[in-house]
């Protein structure tokens, strides 16, 4: 249902800007909580249909073209197709802002919202930024056309747990020219407070988790009037799944902050016991996403902005073969600097204390201990320059995945 301009009968929107709801005809505007919608009460009971239903498909044929569900415009009458779990969209005919209100009002409701505080304009504009400090971006990309930009309200829930765990460590430590594997039995508790899980399907938990933190202080009070203007979908996880997400990522905190803890490289665990006590009383809260796709050599490519702090999300498509020639060029040049500079330092610094007869029966005796230690050095600048060419890959592929470019692409409007 869209909600109506009660000066002009234009239908309202939510703008990030103003943090009002406004009528883009007669510019009037009102708080979220000042808006009254008198038709919200005939069309609360209003379901979306199966699409099967109306345009009278097999099953067969639904699932593969069909999978979605008929909602009426409450402005023109047009008919809207949404997918399963969204919760406003937009009409592609009259282009006004719908609320499928039985699903916000009759299933559980959110509690809590903070609305859109980044425009489309700043988040395209936060977006361009982001590449134009990315040294490794192809011009095309950085003058990329965005084929789909859309606000999303994404459903979250925050929980509150205990947890308490056990673990032996094993790491690989050095003792002067051996290195030994060593154990650490380490324990502890935590309490968690306010862990946000994703509570979308179609959204991988690494990526959600990616646009984190939210500023909390801006929470409002559930309201549909901030959906207004935007998309938004109704959460599609079981208690089951909210609670292994939540029992995940207190594991991965515990033993992250544990590892920072103990001594050598390689770190692993070898043995865990944990139990984690997930509060009942979790909280349902929408938070405001921008995904931006754009296509760049036949992939598509999608980047999510925070729409309320404006951090930028995002693998972004880079020239691998000017990154490989920058970091193996680096090394052979510092290498060989490192080289020359640890000679001349080293051998002076002989010549100096001891004379000549020093300086020439050290020059052998030193120089493969300088060449083993320049070449360790070179050796160290390419693991790291690999070591950032994988995490920038696998954040491409978070970028790329069909997933989130479905979640973004079956909107109407």
């Amino acid at each position: 249902m869209a909600t109506l301009c009660k000066n002009c009968a234009t239908p309202l929107l939510f703008d990030p800007t103003k943090q009002k709801v406004v009528c883009p005809a007669c510019g009037s505007a009102w708080l979220a909580e000042e808006v009254e919608s008198t038709e919200k009460s005939f069309r609360e009971d209003l379901q979306a249909v199966d699409a099967s239903e109306v345009y009278g498909i097999d099953e067969e044929s639904k699932n593969e073209f069909f999978n979605c569900y008929v909602y009426t415009c409450g402005s023109c009458g047009g008919e809207i197709s949404i997918n399963g779990t969204e919760a406003s969209t937009k009409c592609i005919y009259c282009g006004s802002s719908s609320v499928v209100f039985s699903r916000i009002s009759k299933e559980k409701a959110p509690e809590f919202i903070i609305p859109f505080q980044i425009s489309r304009e700043q988040a395209l504009d936060l977006i361009k930024k982001e590449f134009e400090r990315a040294p490794f971006v192809p011009k095309e990309v950085k003058s990329f056309s965005e084929v789909d930009i859309r606000g999303i309200y994404v459903p979250y829930w925050l929980a509150n747990a205990y947890h308490v765990e056990s673990d032996v460590f094993a790491s690989e430590v050095s003792t002067g020219k051996t290195t030994v594997t060593k154990y650490w039995a380490r324990a502890g508790q935590m309490s968690i407070t306010n862990l946000l899980v994703d509570g979308s399907q179609m959204l991988s938990d690494e990526s959600s988790q990616r646009l984190e933190p939210f500023d909390f202080s801006a929470v409002k009070e559930f309201d549909e009037d901030y959906l207004l203007g935007f998309y938004s979908n109704v959460s599609d996880i079981s208690n089951a799944d909210l609670e292994t997400a939540v029992r995940t990522r207190a594991r991965e905190s515990f033993r992250e902050q544990t590892a920072k803890k103990i001594r050598g490289n390689s770190k692993r665990v070898t043995t865990e016991r944990s139990s984690t006590v997930v509060d009942r009383d979790v909280r349902y809260i929408m938070l405001p996403v921008w995904f931006v796709c754009y296509e760049f050599q036949g992939k598509h490519n999608t980047i999510m902005v925070n729409g309320q702090t404006g951090k930028v999300v995002c693998g972004i498509p880079w020239n691998q073969k000017k990154f490989a020639t920058l970091v193996i060029a680096l090394s052979v040049i510092l290498t060989a600097l490192l080289f020359f500079v640890i000679k001349d330092c080293l051998f002076s610094s002989l010549l100096h204390t001891y004379g000549r007869g020093a300086y020439r029966s050290s020059q052998n005796g030193n120089s493969g201990g300088i060449i083993s230690s320049v070449m360790v050095t070179g050796l160290v600048i390419f693991v790291l320059g690999i070591s950032f060419y994988k995490k920038v890959k696998k954040q491409l592929q978070l970028s790329q995945s069909k997933s989130i470019f479905n979640f973004v692409k079956k909107r109407q409007g």
